[in-house]
């Protein structure tokens, strides 16, 4: 007789690579479930309507079905899965420690959206400190230049990078070529091939000496609102802000409070508190760019991204592991 092969389960969509995606039919069983919502979800996991999945192929648009991620659902899924591989290089969706207690591994891929990220950082940026949101949105009320103001060049202003991963470095290359002045801030200083003449700074110096501040860190508890009021108080006045990481990393109401103060000149945002709703604050201000969480959002980049995904559901599926293991779960070695 056949072994039965174990189950994969798609939360969400494939949307490009559809072949590699096709060709893991052949270690396990494809499904998807027949629930909509939460509520459906958990009833049919709850039912044994899922049991026998050991890999979950996680997407952005599935927490439409399954919601977050969180201590509820995480004892509601079926005992036999092992493995959950999240599209997406940020993953503050899923509540990694009752996955862990669960002995349920996550992978994510953490360096297949650096490019597409990084050119959205640079785009802010430049956009940020030359006020061109003001003209442009003159500009489309007939209004030529309207209000605006003379911006600054980034030539020889200091960048501040708040988390120096694979897009805060890539995000450095890319300022250098404007002769931007790089120092960082992560939580360990990294090895000189890593920094390749970038300055390690406290984070205080780097509140108080940048120009320009990127957010480029992870969101979790330890970061929820790592710049809020006391943090926009040490900043030079005039400082540019930008944020292409997750929209909790800054407080939205402070970051309102310190436009209309002028403390903070200008800002370029990617991402948002309480996406999709934006604080009103942001959107009635000019100085502010506004772009709707589409840093990744380019056919090649989610392309990687799948792709990478399926490596890691391979992986789960043939070896029992994971490609890019998120880091909090890199050292359990604990899974039986």
């Amino acid at each position: 007789m056949a072994t039965q092969k174990p189950k994969l389960l798609l939360l969400g969509e494939i949307e490009h690579a559809f072949e590699p995606y096709a060709a893991l039919s052949e270690y396990a069983e494809l499904v998807t479930p027949k629930s909509t919502n939460r509520e459906e979800f958990i009833e049919e996991c709850k039912s044994g309507g899922l049991d026998g999945v050991v890999v979950a192929f996680r997407t952005f648009t599935s927490v439409s079905i399954t919601g977050r991620i969180d201590a509820e659902l995480v004892q509601a899924l079926p005992q036999s899965l092992k493995f959950i591989c999240h599209n997406g290089a940020g993953y503050d969706q899923l509540d990694i420690q009752p996955l862990t207690d669960r002995k349920i591994r996550v992978s994510n891929v953490p360096t297949a959206v650096d490019d597409s990220t990084a050119d959205v950082n640079m785009f802010l940026i430049l956009g940020a400190l030359r006020n061109f949101n003001i003209g442009m949105t003159a500009l489309r009320a007939r209004e030529w230049r309207g209000a605006a103001t003379l911006g600054n060049d980034p030539q020889d202003k200091v960048l501040g990078i708040i988390g120096m991963g694979g897009i805060g470095q890539t995000l450095k290359r890319r300022a250098e070529a404007f002769d931007m002045k790089i120092q960082y801030y992560n939580r360990k200083q990294l090895d000189p091939d890593q920094e390749q003449g970038a300055k390690y700074v406290s984070f205080d110096e780097l509140l108080a000496t940048s120009d320009v501040i990127s957010m480029n860190l992870p969101l979790n508890a330890h970061t929820r609102h790592i710049i809020s009021t006391a943090e926009f108080a040490k900043m030079k006045d005039g400082v540019v802000i930008v944020n292409t990481a997750r929209g909790a990393v800054i407080d939205e109401a402070a970051l309102v409070t310190a436009l209309n103060s002028g403390k903070v000149r200008s800002v370029g945002l990617d991402v948002f508190e309480e996406e999709p709703t934006i604080h009103p604050g942001l959107l009635d201000n000019p100085s502010v760019m506004l772009i709707p969480h589409m840093g990744t959002f380019t056919v090649e980049t989610q392309t990687k991204m799948e792709v990478w995904n399926i490596e890691n559901a391979k992986m789960a599926l043939t070896q029992g592991q994971l490609k890019s293991p998120v880091p909090e779960q890199a050292n359990v070695t604990d899974w039986d």
